[in-house]
């Protein structure tokens, strides 16, 4: 089955020039996304190397000013990587000035032209960022015009990131920590005073010593249980569903908004979901559930959830495996509740009935599901090599994966609007 017949949406976003866009989450000290790292290749393969880096810059910048990059940042700030030659000729001008925040990367020389190049954007309002920062006097120029500095977690000491500190924060300038990958890391950043930070810390499990999962938590993993069933009890997921008053009020605003354009209203639960196939059902339950699991945990971490559910149910749909769609969605989704419920997956997934080779790629054992997921978190990362060698082993074209990413980050967002 092909997936642009599958899903009409995919089709106008694979009949143009595919663009291969994935991005990193910068964060706030509260957790927040402030913003997103665009990152960019011309497909699966590293074709842009050092000397073409104005290429992607200028690629990168282009795919911004459309569609598909508004729908990656949300309107929140969008990082992007700018070259000497990019800075020079003034590309960066085209963007806008309250959305973007222009990266100076490190292997800049602050010439005279770069510096007039820059000292211009500071003029016109544009933010500017260090990227990947090492202290040299021969960059006191650029640290005079910079507002955020990035310090690379996994290139520099502790003692180098305490000193990064002390000697920009009295200048007013936000510092950054980057490739900040554990919940010990984030910890120390922000003890140490740093203003935001990037990574992927949010996805990682804090197991918490605790014998049970609370009640509350147990009864959505039981929604995810009974919506697994082969046949689906509809009479049982009322009865879940009207136990949580703050459930039955999401439903009737799912399934009354412009994602169903269903002409009447819908005034119960079970009218709601008699409505709906039994597709719908699943993966809109599983979203509720997961909303409800999740508790006060970062926004971002619900989104890439439902996200890798979504791009993993496209991507099934590709080969003609349409009907292992839900169980697709439901191993995206069940992928970062280590995260969501602080507990080993391998504890979690004995709670709850799962298909068997959801619950086998849960707990990493290689089969094609397995495959699937590594496919959408290499992606997500921007691990490019990787993100090659799995679509290629699965059979996918470049196109399907990019546009299957968009779509479900744009289906996350509407989600969210609801």
């Amino acid at each position: 089955m092909d997936l642009r017949a599958a899903t009409p949406e995919l089709a106008s976003l694979t009949s143009s020039p595919t663009r291969f866009i994935a991005r990193q989450p910068i964060f706030d000290r509260k957790e927040r996304v402030f913003g997103y790292e665009l990152l960019f290749r011309s497909g699966f393969e590293n074709r842009y190397n050092a000397k073409d880096g104005t290429a992607a810059a200028c690629d990168v910048t282009d795919n911004f000013l459309n569609a598909d990059a508004r729908i990656l940042t949300a309107g929140r700030k969008a990082f992007l990587n700018a070259t000497r030659q990019f800075l020079i000729d003034e590309y960066a001008t085209l963007l806008p000035k309250d959305q973007a925040v222009i990266e100076i990367l490190e292997t800049i020389e602050p010439d005279e032209e770069v510096l007039a190049a820059c000292r211009a954007l500071k003029k016109l309002g544009y933010v500017i960022a260090l990227d990947d920062f090492v202290y040299d006097e021969r960059f006191q120029p650029f640290i005079d015009l910079a507002d955020i500095i990035k310090i690379d977690f996994k290139l520099s000491s502790p003692g180098n990131r305490r000193q990064a500190v002390e000697r920009f924060a009295p200048r007013g300038i936000q510092l950054l920590a980057e490739k900040v990958e554990t919940r010990e890391e984030f910890a120390e950043a922000r003890a140490n005073g740093y203003t935001y930070f990037q990574g992927y810390f949010f996805c990682k499990p804090q197991i918490i010593p605790t014998l049970h999962i609370p009640a509350f938590k147990i009864h959505y993993l039981r929604i995810l249980q009974a919506i697994n069933q082969p046949d689906l009890d509809r009479d049982e997921i009322v009865e879940l569903i009207e136990r949580e008053v703050s459930l039955c009020y999401k439903l009737l605003r799912l399934v009354n908004s412009s994602l169903f354009g269903f002409r009447r209203e819908i005034r119960s639960t079970s009218h709601a979901l008699a409505l709906l196939g039994d597709r719908e059902v699943r993966k809109w339950a599983s979203v509720a559930a997961v909303l409800g699991i999740a508790g006060n945990k970062p926004n971002e971490l619900v989104s890439t959830s439902l996200a890798r559910g979504r791009c993993c149910e496209l991507l099934a749909a590709n080969h003609g495996a349409g009907s292992e769609g839900p169980c697709m969605f439901l191993l995206g989704v069940l992928s970062l509740m280590e995260a969501l419920l602080g507990r080993p997956i391998s504890e979690i997934v004995a709670e709850i009935a799962l298909p068997e080779a959801v619950r086998a790629a849960l707990l990493g054992q290689p089969n094609r599901c397995r495959e699937i997921l590594d496919l959408v978190r290499a992606f997500e990362e921007g691990r490019w090599n990787d993100v090659g060698e799995l679509a290629a082993r699965l059979r996918h074209e470049d196109a399907q994966v990019s546009a299957a990413y968009l779509q479900a980050v744009d289906w996350v967002q509407k989600v969210f609007q609801v």
